[in-house]
């Protein structure tokens, strides 16, 4: 596969979850419709011109020499490192990134920092066997398979990446999952409690609201709708005794 050299990998991320991230990609083979926002900045500053050159990743050749030459400095300041905001760590049927993301967190590790690993592909059932301080999550906003094929084309199937989750679970590994970005019933209709309950091995539920598409607001009471959702969320974290972050902007008066 393509391959590029970057100047520095680990970096302060501005999301309101996260500490630090890596990046051990550019582009994603998973294709997101929604729009994807990591899509519409690269192509805002030039790193993808077109949708098809976003979905032919190009792998960080020199991500592991770099973390060499930015833990021993960095270490001090750094809580948790996350696995990654603008591309994915495990994307599917890119063994060759996942092998890195393997790498990257083992090394990270030894120096005593916790990973977070977020994925639309399969997370390795190799993570098993790193820190127990690390996080494994999944994105999943459906369990319709159908709506999986449209908006995010090259991503793996919801059932396979449930089971992979939940194997590491299983495992005594930290899990979560990320219920964003969640649609409107104008792009699917379904029950999200159905979602929650498929999902109830987990230790902590991250949800948000779609954005950047104009189909949203063409919902009527659509704001309405995203706090009936998130109350729906925070009600099942609350009875289930689960940790939960609702996103900025998902609830509004």
């Amino acid at each position: 596969m393509k391959s590029i050299e970057r100047k520095s990998l680990i970096y302060k991320t501005g999301v309101e979850y996260g500490d630090y991230t890596i990046n051990i990609a550019e582009g994603c083979s998973h294709g997101c419709k929604y729009p994807c926002y990591a899509m519409m900045m690269a192509k805002r500053f030039g790193k993808a011109k077109t949708y098809e050159d976003w979905c032919e990743p190009k792998i960080v050749s020199n991500a592991l020499e770099l973390l060499d030459k930015e833990l021993p400095k960095m270490k001090e300041n750094i809580k948790s490192i996350q696995l990654c905001f603008t591309t994915d760590p495990f994307m599917y049927n890119y063994p060759e990134i996942s092998n890195l993301s393997l790498n990257c967190i083992k090394k990270i590790n030894s120096y005593g920092i916790p990973c977070t690993a977020l994925t639309k592909g399969l997370l390795p059932q190799e993570l098993e066997n790193l820190s127990k301080n690390n996080e494994y999550g999944i994105t999943l906003i459906s369990l319709n398979e159908d709506f999986r094929k449209e908006m995010e084309p090259g991503s793996a199937p919801y059932k396979d990446r449930i089971e992979r989750l939940k194997y590491l679970h299983n495992k005594g590994c930290k899990t979560w999952v990320s219920i964003e970005p969640y649609p409107t019933p104008n792009f699917i209709e379904q029950d999200l409690s159905d979602i929650l309950k498929e999902l109830s091995f987990v230790d902590k539920i991250i949800f948000g609201r779609l954005n950047y598409n104009a189909k949203v607001s063409q919902y009527k009471n659509y704001k309405q709708f995203f706090n009936d959702m998130a109350n729906i969320v925070i009600d099942f974290c609350k009875l289930n005794n689960k940790q939960y972050h609702i996103k900025d902007g998902t609830i509004t008066q």
